[in-house]
């Protein structure tokens, strides 16, 4: 068909047009900063932004990993002193990692506080072939879950959290993750509490800057690829109310925490007021449906060289929050290892203290993650 001038201009600038709002769309995405605070009891969502907006959900990811974990023991196909094998296939995963040989050996319950403290991918990669015989089989198992419960909008690709078409979440998926691990499952709340574990050989603190730190805090998980900055979910207990907030594409380790502390610490103090639950919010946002990647923002010279600014002489985390407050005393470590390692397992689950931390939280800060796809 010919086409006369008209047409041609008119083509022309839907064509504009249409790459113009994709482009806005991309940029907008990119610079949202989701979040989302709910009341674990009530369900009252407190207050939330861009909750429906997809996000990668870096080491996020590890809470929908153990939350499949925790339901196969459930149905009681392993238990928490199943024998955990590094393979091949799991050693070869990147950093951040345990540097585990494929033939070694840790219990299930040790696998677990590895990846909730350290983020070890090849021990998640490892949990998810012991416990469904393939990577593969135990990521199925992951989505199957996920739209259980409700997830309407996650979507997950492998055990661990790297990002890859058809990794993505919301804040408001992570948050019904997060109560709903906190209601089926309390039995293992002392997981996402951990202040960091020992291998006997070296010892690991948590990067969740609020544990120990932020009066009630008792957990959960934090996250930090380049492709979405610094997640955390965090959860909070003061006399008998529980919330749990998601904060997703931070700029460094100490805002995620300072943004983290200021909600929990609202939700713990101010009544939810006629707000929608976490079943009535509806999803909004015209970007929904593109998952952000913040790669640019996050891990371009100039963002390094402002975190790296963040810390004191010392080599600490400023903080400004005035909810956390330092931690003067040793860190409670447990032991997390391998089996017939060099130093023997404390019994049962006791608490180690080591060393003095040097105050708020001196933890190193995060080298950047792979972002090929």
């Amino acid at each position: 068909m010919q086409m006369n001038g008209r047409t041609t201009r008119r083509s022309a600038w839907f064509l504009g047009s249409s790459l113009l709002l994709a482009a806005t769309l991309l940029a907008t995405a990119a610079t949202a900063a989701p979040r989302i605070l709910v009341d674990v009891n009530t369900l009252k969502v407190i207050e939330h932004e861009d909750a429906f907006q997809r996000w990668y959900p870096a080491s996020l990811t590890k809470l929908m990993t153990a939350y499949t974990v925790f339901r196969a023991i459930k149905a009681g196909e392993v238990s928490l002193e199943s024998t955990v094998t590094m393979t091949k296939n799991a050693a070869a995963e990147p950093p951040s990692k345990m540097y585990y040989k494929p033939g070694q050996k840790m219990t299930l319950d040790s696998a677990l506080k590895i990846i909730l403290v350290k983020s070890a991918n090849d021990v998640a990669v490892a949990i998810g072939e012991s416990v469904a015989g393939s990577e593969q089989a135990f990521v199925a198992r992951m989505n199957a879950e996920a739209a259980r419960i409700g997830m309407s909008s996650s979507h997950f690709i492998n055990p661990h959290g790297l990002p890859g078409k058809g990794q993505y979440t919301t804040a408001r998926d992570l948050a019904v993750l997060a109560v709903t691990l906190k209601r089926e499952f309390p039995q293992y709340a002392s997981y996402f509490a951990l202040e960091g574990f020992t291998t006997g050989k070296k010892q690991y603190p948590n990067f969740n800057m609020l544990i120990g730190r932020f009066d009630g805090a008792d957990g959960m998980k934090t996250g930090f690829i380049c492709a979405s900055g610094f997640n955390q979910v965090s959860s909070a207990t003061r006399n008998g109310r529980s919330v749990v907030s998601v904060v997703l594409g931070s700029d460094s380790l100490g805002a995620r925490a300072d943004i983290s502390a200021g909600m929990l610490e609202k939700g713990l103090t101010k009544q939810a007021g006629n707000v929608p639950t976490l079943g009535q919010l509806r999803p909004y946002g015209e970007t929904r449906d593109i998952v952000a990647d913040v790669s640019q923002e996050i891990c371009s010279k100039h963002a390094a060289k402002v975190r790296s600014e963040s810390r004191d002489e010392a080599g600490r985390q400023k903080l400004v929050s005035p909810y956390i407050h330092e931690l003067n005393r040793p860190l409670k470590l447990v032991f997390a290892g391998l089996i017939g390692g060099d130093t023997a397992k404390p019994a049962g689950n006791e608490q180690v203290a080591v060393g003095d931390t040097g105050g708020l939280a001196n933890v190193p800060i995060p080298i950047p993650r792979p972002t090929t796809f």
